[in-house]
């Protein structure tokens, strides 16, 4: 059991190590353990204890890039907004090529929905561009207007 004289050695050994640990900026932190287990950290371990590398330096450690090689905020920046913008185009052409593949989709069904109409011979009615009037496929316009639903069905529906 650690008795309170210990406990008060230890916290008074620990502030003493804080206290000094600013002033050994450049020393490595060692840790020195003597006679009986006792440790102290120090710069250097006197003669008599069994010094134990802690791997701690008080001196920062030296910046890895140079400072002439890091870039300055206006090019950082310029960086920056170019890479949004190219996120945008990605963005706006990808949101284009969905579009497009939608309406070829949607096309591909009303294609093959009018000439399945045609074979069946429903009866398909048309208005006349000049006068207005309602007029009706008969059996030689029919073919034809197969057809021409066939080639569109070819066209939209690949």
């Amino acid at each position: 059991m650690i008795t309170d004289q210990a406990m008060t050695m230890n916290r008074l050994l620990i502030m003493l190590v804080l206290v000094l640990l600013p002033g050994l900026a450049q020393a490595q932190i060692m840790k020195c353990v003597g006679a009986g287990g006792r440790v102290e950290f120090a710069a250097a371990c006197p003669p008599g204890t069994k010094a134990e590398n802690t791997g701690i330096r008080n001196a920062p450690a030296a910046a890895t890039t140079p400072a002439t090689s890091q870039k300055s905020l206006a090019e950082r920046d310029a960086e920056f907004r170019k890479r949004q913008l190219e996120q945008q185009d990605t963005a706006k052409k990808t949101e284009d090529k969905n579009r497009e593949s939608a309406d070829m989709s949607q096309n591909c069904e009303s294609s093959k929905g009018y000439l399945t109409s045609l074979k069946a011979g429903m009866r398909i009615g048309k208005t006349d561009p000049k006068t207005g009037e309602r007029s009706y496929l008969d059996d030689g316009d029919r073919a034809v207007e197969i057809e021409r639903a066939q080639r569109a069905v070819d066209s939209n529906c690949k």
